[in-house]
């Protein structure tokens, strides 16, 4: 592999670590303690890192206008949060995070609130950060980053499968819920692990707000909505027509009156 892959693959590891450092300083002055966020256990939040390389790698020629990357961070990195909550939640039956409550939102997976910061990173990226750090590496020999890459990626993988298995660890517990909602379910799930391992542990507690949900529950909720909208439906039919033959019958006897 070339130099520049290398460049690249330390960059994901570098702006996974400062995403990581975000979100805890972010939590830290939200929550007053110290909260390990993301999914993954180490220090790193990956999804910082694919944003950074797909900002810096594809947005770069765009560097004579800086309101083209302003606006096209905006889209990529919001599609990469859009999809990432979205498969997330389709894995592991569970919305990681909310905007709904917030203006300016899509289907509550992003929001104005985070994606006008993306668009600034984004211009950080293009102008400041990919150069610097480029010409930092620039001296380095070329098997001091492959062995730098491999030893990251390793670990990041190792972390990357210790971390699925607690994912699916919490969802089996929600599947088995005999909850009848999504708060009560949360909260069900909450409780049962709350003196699980401390990998458990870490992830609920690095998503205070997520919400966790029974699949086959929501599809009963929603059988259950259709089957009162159907309801609903046909009785106002009967009764729209119920209406209709009292109308006639009313014509009918003023008309048998007005002949008399």
């Amino acid at each position: 592999m070339t130099a520049e892959v290398y460049d690249y693959c330390l960059l994901f590891f570098a702006c996974s670590m400062l995403g990581w450092m975000m979100e805890v300083c972010c939590k830290l002055i939200q929550f007053r303690r110290f909260i390990n966020r993301g999914f993954l256990i180490g220090p790193y939040c990956p999804i910082y890192g694919f944003g950074a390389v797909l900002v810096t790698y594809l947005l770069s020629g765009f560097s004579q206008w800086p309101v083209a990357v302003f606006g096209l961070a905006v889209l990529v990195c919001g599609t990469l949060e859009y999809l990432t909550s979205y498969f997330m939640e389709k894995l592991f039956h569970a919305r990681w995070w909310d905007y709904s409550q917030k203006k300016f939102n899509i289907n509550g997976r992003v929001c104005a609130d985070t994606l006008i910061p993306f668009g600034l990173l984004g211009l950080g990226l293009v102008y400041l950060v990919k150069p610097v750090f480029f010409r930092w590496l620039a001296p380095l020999p070329l098997e001091t980053l492959q062995t730098l890459c491999i030893v990251l990626t390793s670990l990041l993988l190792a972390d990357t499968i210790t971390s699925t298995f607690v994912l699916g660890r919490i969802r089996k517990h929600t599947d088995l819920s005999g909850k009848d909602n999504t708060e009560a379910i949360t909260k069900s799930v909450r409780e049962t692990l709350a003196k699980d391992s401390l990998l458990v542990r870490r992830t609920l507690q690095a998503f205070p707000y997520a919400k966790l949900y029974n699949r086959q529950v929501i599809e009963e909720m929603k059988a259950r909505r259709e089957r009162v909208k159907t309801e609903l439906k046909r009785a106002q039919k009967e009764l729209h027509d119920e209406i209709n033959a009292r109308e006639m019958e009313l014509k009918k006897a003023i008309k048998a009156t007005k002949k008399k």
